[in-house]
């Protein structure tokens, strides 16, 4: 079985229309979906984007890698592998079509680099620029004499939101920049990003413009996604290719007063999409509750190539999630997750099916309380009511879990808590 790795940077599940998202934002991958199994649930731990990618390839909590922070100089800890790494010792042929860089690069015979024109406020086409180099790189793979893993990294719902036509305006038809509407002022005067947004959005005053906006990159990206699949299936590949599409991270719209960004432990960050599929061999038509991680990705990999013994041998601490996608089971593999972020604020917590229990471990940048607990079975979810005062009885309860993990994790990795040891990487932008 060959593998393909498809992640859409900066993508929250619930902005997807195989999520139940209003918007018609992804046609192509409803319809991939709908062959496939779909994890409602899924859980990006540490974000937002070293720190997700290190955990989804490695299959180890950031206790165990240690990369809890964007852009910082810590590296995977010694012995830490990741997938790519692992497949290539077993005779797999690996390649990737991405421009991180750095240890997301190892084990990677084939690592192909793209890059996209942009002056931070003109329409950029990131998605066919990853698949300049992504289609003939599948193609190379399809041509190897051994299985593949693939790993293809898009980008477009990620800050700049600037979608090509006729994408930009899909969702959006009034005037972006009407002197009446001053919903942004809020958003430019938010001191550590106003420059940045003052570039790349100058004159807008519409929020709802930029929401659009970020929905129609979702629109365009799923576009050329779409010539992934079928190029996959005229290469009759599809029935022995287990394909993952998954992301890093989601994104704040403008909740929490979190602008526009992916800060913040609320699901609008922690909650990205899971949809496995391989005909014939993964259950279609499924959609299954319950927590499950990224750090899952990994084992599952392993799992569906018959290398489930490698999951122990390489100390990970996912689970496959093969055993709930062929039993239908709506209990996911995790009662209770730690959760955390130390790139623009350094925050932890604990999420569990019902509750989402955050402890900031230095002043909010935004001002927000210190502690927050929210009810995740409010629909839909929210988490704007803050319930700490109201039940005090589950924040003990969740206290207690969040200090036992973090006192229990380092003890068995033998390695310290690594957002109590690095600081945060900035404080602004632009």
């Amino acid at each position: 079985m060959n593998v393909l790795l498809v992640a859409i940077d900066t993508l929250r599940a619930d902005h997807l229309s195989c999520y139940g998202w209003n918007r018609l934002t992804s046609p192509h991958l409803d319809a991939f979906a709908a062959g496939g199994t779909v994890f409602l649930d899924m859980v990006s731990p540490h974000i937002p984007t070293h720190p997700g990618y290190t955990t989804m390839f490695s299959g180890h909590d950031a206790m165990s890698h240690q990369v809890i922070s964007h852009g910082g100089n810590v590296e995977p800890a010694t012995g830490v592998k990741m997938i790519a790494e692992i497949l290539g010792e077993q005779g797999y042929f690996t390649g990737a079509a991405d421009n991180l860089g750095r240890w997301f690069e190892r084990g990677f015979q084939d690592y192909r680099r793209y890059s996209w024109v942009s002056n931070g406020t003109e329409p950029q086409r990131k998605a066919e620029a990853v698949n300049d180099v992504a289609l003939p790189l599948l193609q190379d793979a399809a041509n190897q004499d051994k299985p593949f893993f693939l790993f293809l990294h898009y980008w477009d719902p990620h800050t700049p939101y600037l979608p090509p036509p006729p994408f930009s305006r899909m969702f959006f038809e009034g005037d972006e920049k009407a002197p009446a509407d001053r919903s942004m002022d809020e958003v430019f005067a938010f001191a550590p990003f106003e420059k940045y947004f003052r570039a790349w959005l100058p004159g807008v005053t519409s929020r709802e413009f930029v929401a659009a906006q970020y929905d129609a990159e979702i629109a365009y990206n799923d576009a050329v996604l779409a010539h992934v699949f079928c190029r996959l299936r005229e290469l009759n590949l599809e029935g022995e290719t287990l394909v993952i599409v998954t992301s890093d991270h989601g994104e704040t719209m403008d909740e929490h007063g979190c602008f526009f960004d992916h800060h913040g432990l609320y699901d609008a960050n922690v909650c990205v999409p899971l949809i496995l599929r391989c005909p014939g061999k993964i259950p279609a038509g499924q959609r299954l509750r319950g927590q499950v991680a990224t750090f899952d990705i990994a084992p599952t990999i392993l799992d569906y190539l018959g290398l489930g013994d490698l999951i122990a041998e390489n100390a990970m601490i996912g689970t496959s999630l093969r055993p709930l996608a062929e039993r239908g089971s709506q209990k996911g593999n995790y009662d209770a997750l730690y959760v955390a972020e130390c790139s623009w604020m350094r925050k932890h917590g604990i999420r569990t099916n019902d509750w989402k229990y955050i402890e900031a471990l230095e002043p909010d940048f935004h001002g927000l309380p210190p502690v927050e607990l929210y009810d995740l079975n409010e629909k839909p979810v929210k988490e704007t009511t803050n319930l700490v005062d109201a039940r005090p009885d589950v924040v003990a309860d969740l206290k207690g879990v969040l200090e036992d993990w973090i006192t229990r994790r380092p003890a068995q990795t033998g390695r310290p808590n690594p957002i109590m040891e690095q600081g945060i990487t900035m404080r602004s932008v632009g």
